[in-house]
């Protein structure tokens, strides 16, 4: 069993202080957007053997189990994350693997640089994600009903809007997303950013509702961005609530302190609240315009005591145990590997004591027990 020590990423989204108090140090001053916990190329955790990276890298096998390695090949195929938005991220979605590994292969093929601006697809894995809020999170997660987009935009008073109002109300709902995102992200930029200051003043005003994107408007002034962020469902997570984000389904984190895990991919195609490439014809062609209930998860009593967050994917499993004083030791020995991330207390895995923000990597087949008092949130796969 291995002691991490985690990569903390300073994106300009990221938190000031949210990631220093989980860890009970002092704040830099400086964003701490995300803190990695894997393997992953670009920031993998370090250990006493090496990188984990580097660790997988001699024994896949022993590390990840025969059955990992035959279902996923010779990676850790997840990336585990402590996730702290103190600003709204880019409105974006994900490719599935088909589309992953086509668009991988033409950009291939095309000679596009992988570390180009433009280019989309910087692996041919998809990206399914779950995260988990460890305070009041906000988000956005797929699209509204197309009638309740309408009275929101309609609610604002700006009259160049209201030809999106229009098509809202009169297309079928596929139709109707469709048509008004494309008019969205073509529009004229100068004419778009003038509609977004007088929507962004209307929401300010009306409150409510509204006021989430008044406050995406203050981080993203003129950014087209932020009427498109009103086609999506908005959500407040309380603690321990999760939300699943699968293939084409538009989202964006907006504020708030989380664990996040997702299959091991960079790709992102971005809609907009991003100075950062869009482009529109792929984006459309990934999006799926369906209504949908934002879907919020709640942990399932398992075995053990253990908590489950249900998804599809096989990519990753995330549990979490809520350790109350006096309580029992647990057996977490498995046949996959696993990451185990302490988020509140103190709790002892194996011969190591976690305090909140710290973790280890147990290899597959290796025995660990845990107790204590506090909250582990246990990441592995599905074989």
């Amino acid at each position: 069993m291995d002691r991490l020590d985690n990569t903390i990423r300073p994106y300009a989204w990221g938190s000031t202080t949210a990631i220093a108090e989980l860890l009970g140090v002092e704040p830099t001053g400086e964003p701490q957007a995300e803190m990695w916990l894997g393997a992953h190329p670009g920031a993998p955790s370090r250990t006493d053997r090496g990188t984990l990276a580097e660790v997988i890298d001699t024994d896949p096998e022993r590390e990840l189990g025969a059955a990992s390695v035959a279902k996923f090949g010779p990676r850790l195929p997840f990336l585990l994350k402590l996730l702290a938005a103190g600003a709204p991220l880019s409105l974006q979605v994900h490719p599935d693997l088909d589309q992953a590994k086509a668009g991988y292969a033409d950009e291939e093929r095309r000679g596009v640089p992988v570390t180009a601006p433009h280019r989309n697809y910087k692996d041919a894995n998809h990206k399914p994600e779950l995260v988990c809020a460890l305070t009041d999170f906000d988000g956005l997660c797929g699209f509204r009903d197309p009638r309740h987009a309408a009275e929101l935009l309609d609610a604002l008073g700006v009259d160049s809007l209201k030809p999106y109002v229009d098509l809202l109300r009169a297309r079928p709902e596929d139709e109707a997303l469709r048509e008004v995102l494309t008019a969205i992200l073509t529009a004229d930029r100068d004419e778009m950013a003038h509609t977004v200051t007088e929507a962004a003043a209307a929401c300010e005003r009306l409150g409510g509702d509204h006021a989430p994107y008044a406050e995406i408007a203050h981080h993203y002034p003129g950014d087209p961005g932020v009427i498109a962020a009103m086609l999506l469902n908005h959500v407040r997570l309380q603690p321990g609530e999760a939300l699943y984000l699968g293939a084409g389904v538009p989202h964006a984190y907006l504020n708030g302190l989380g664990v996040e895990i997702m299959a091991n991919s960079d790709n992102v195609l971005r809609c907009g609240l991003t100075p950062k490439h869009v482009d529109v014809p792929e984006l459309l062609r990934i999006v799926r315009f369906e209504p949908r209930d934002p879907g919020v998860l709640r942990p399932e009593a398992a075995p053990d005591g253990e908590e489950l967050y249900e998804t599809p994917t096989d990519e990753f499993r995330l549990s979490r145990y809520v350790l109350p004083a006096g309580g029992t030791t647990h057996d977490l020995t498995l046949a996959t590997p696993q990451i185990l991330l302490c988020t509140a207390g103190s709790v002892r895995a194996g011969e190591h004591e976690l305090s909140p923000g710290t973790s280890v990597f147990v290899p597959a087949g290796e025995k660990v027990e845990v107790s204590g008092t506090g909250t582990l949130f246990r990441a592995t796969v599905v074989v």
